[in-house]
């Protein structure tokens, strides 16, 4: 497989790279400036994209790369900041240009090359400040902005000053296919088809004979991967629900109808009490999601002694890795994921992630391709941590009571409407705020319920929903008069960034 290294610098693009590459049919993983050069050793890549960054190279304590990557012969692509770093490591000179482009541009060919093969619209989208006053030693110009050079290049290195991997760069996918195929020399080779047949292969290698579990809590990404693993493992699998008490109204009679009949073991434990009485007082979503990772691998701890289980199965995703673990230079922790932050440093079970490298919607195809019904792969996102993080404050049973009943309103009237598959996810929170109401010609002191709906392809970005107001006003009078103790309802109208997609 023609992997493509994609060099992690911070920009907060990096994950549309990846997204360009894989849509194109060349796969790709990011990793971390830091991690560069042991990746490169194990994984051997036959390209390397170099990504943007909010840092300036001649900052102290910028983020850098050996140049030992350099004497690989690997053809390299560094977009922005990742271009102005190649220069520097080339002995050229970035300085701040005084003009920060940002926004609609347009580059000018200086000379022809493979770079520009079958494009015929300029215009891109730049994103900076800085600008090389001198050229690095052995590049050549071969095109230019209006303030600064546009694209440099030394043999197979290539640099563009430019974002290509955003939609506003009209031809900006053809600049990075044509990298890969006329200087790299690669052609596509990666499609969902070919990860699932690599993906097959490799568990029947790793799990043998040896029995498995997996928890399935009926969400996208833990039924596809039970799908998966049925077909890998079949008999030896046993898939474990876990009713912890934080899920969705009548979801576990959702998992077993689906379920029921496949060639595995569906055990369904009741684990409500143990998981409540651990998250008692707890207030802080850090906490919860840590607590609940734990508890979570008690249970199934203890489920694999009695069948002898080696390993424990997870639907944790490409975005849960990404915003849980952090690295030295300009990335933060996000929030703990409870499958990556929240699970505790010594285990007896192996674990095994499948889609570990998937985003949200390759999931969903793979789970079309292993005959899942439309209904089941079409499921909004839930949080692994269910309704802990959508209960602001502490937890009981009747807050969670409460939201359960108002979020299954929420759900059937979107359904009603015909929206539900316009939107990426939709969710209800329960603040901890109380304010006054008025019912039956009675004061009422009763909480906020917030609702959020978004639109996106990963999750990494989002945009919240423009649904009608008669929808919302259904569902607000609706959840008002049917659920005792909310007496307002407001709408979330802001998008990712600056706020996450839950509210905790």
């Amino acid at each position: 497989m023609n992997n493509v290294m994609t060099v992690d610098f911070g920009s907060q693009y990096s994950q549309l790279i990846i997204r360009k590459l894989r849509e194109s049919g060349y796969y790709s993983e990011l990793v971390p400036f830091d991690k560069a050069m042991d990746y490169l050793k194990q994984n051997k890549p036959k390209a390397i994209i170099f990504s943007g960054g909010p840092n300036s190279v001649y900052e102290k304590n910028s983020p850098s790369i050996s140049m030992e990557i350099f004497k690989q012969n690997i053809p390299i692509l560094g977009i922005c900041y990742g271009m102005q770093l190649i220069a520097k490591l080339h002995g050229g000179k970035i300085e701040n240009s005084g003009k920060r482009e940002y926004g609609y541009a347009e580059v000018k060919k200086v000379k022809d090359d493979l770079i520009f093969e079958n494009i015929n619209d300029f215009s891109i989208w730049m994103s900076h400040g800085d600008s090389i006053t001198k050229m690095p030693e052995g590049f050549e110009l071969i095109a230019t902005t209006e303030y600064c050079p546009g694209i440099i290049k030394k043999q197979n290195i290539y640099g563009l000053q430019f974002h290509p991997e955003v939609h506003h760069s009209k031809n900006g996918t053809q600049f990075i296919i044509n990298f890969l195929k006329n200087i790299a020399g690669l052609t596509p080779d990666w499609s969902m088809d070919t990860f699932l047949e690599n993906e097959i292969k490799t568990l029947k290698e790793k799990i043998k004979d040896k029995k498995v579990i997996c928890a399935l809590s009926g969400g996208v990404d833990s039924s596809v991967m039970t799908a998966l693993l049925a077909k890998v493992a079949g008999k030896q699998l046993t898939a474990i629900f876990v009713d912890n008490g934080l899920l969705r109204k009548n979801e576990k009679e959702f998992v077993y109808n689906n379920f029921k009949n496949f060639d595995f073991e569906l055990k369904i434990i009741d684990a409500q009490d143990e998981f409540l009485n651990a998250l008692k007082g707890i207030t802080d979503p850090e906490q919860k999601r840590k607590i609940i990772g734990k508890v979570f691998i008690d249970v199934f701890e203890r489920e694999a002694k009695d069948i002898n289980a080696y390993f424990l199965a997870q639907g944790t995703l490409y975005p849960d890795v990404i915003e849980s673990v952090s690295h030295k230079g300009p990335s933060q922790i996000i929030k703990s994921h409870h499958n990556v932050g929240g699970l505790p440093e010594k285990m007896n079970l192996k674990i095994i992630e499948p889609f570990r490298t998937l985003f949200k919607d390759e999931v969903r195809i793979l789970g079309e391709k292993l005959g899942l019904p439309k209904k089941l792969i079409q499921r909004h996102p839930f949080p692994g941590p269910g309704l802990a993080v959508r209960i602001l404050g502490d937890i009981d049973r009747e807050k969670l009571y409460i939201l359960k009943e108002a979020d299954a309103i929420m759900i059937d009237e979107i359904e009603k409407a015909g929206y539900y598959n316009q939107i990426w996810q939709a969710l209800c929170v329960l603040t901890p705020i109380k304010t006054v109401g008025v019912m039956g010609d009675q004061r009422t002191y009763e909480r906020v319920l917030a609702i959020r709906m978004v639109d996106s392809v990963d999750g990494m970005t989002a945009d919240f929903i423009r649904l009608p107001y008669n929808i919302l006003a259904k569902i607000s009078s609706r959840i008002i008069g049917e659920v005792r103790g909310i007496n307002r309802v407001v709408y979330d109208i802001t998008s990712k960034p600056p706020a996450t997609i839950e509210w905790e």
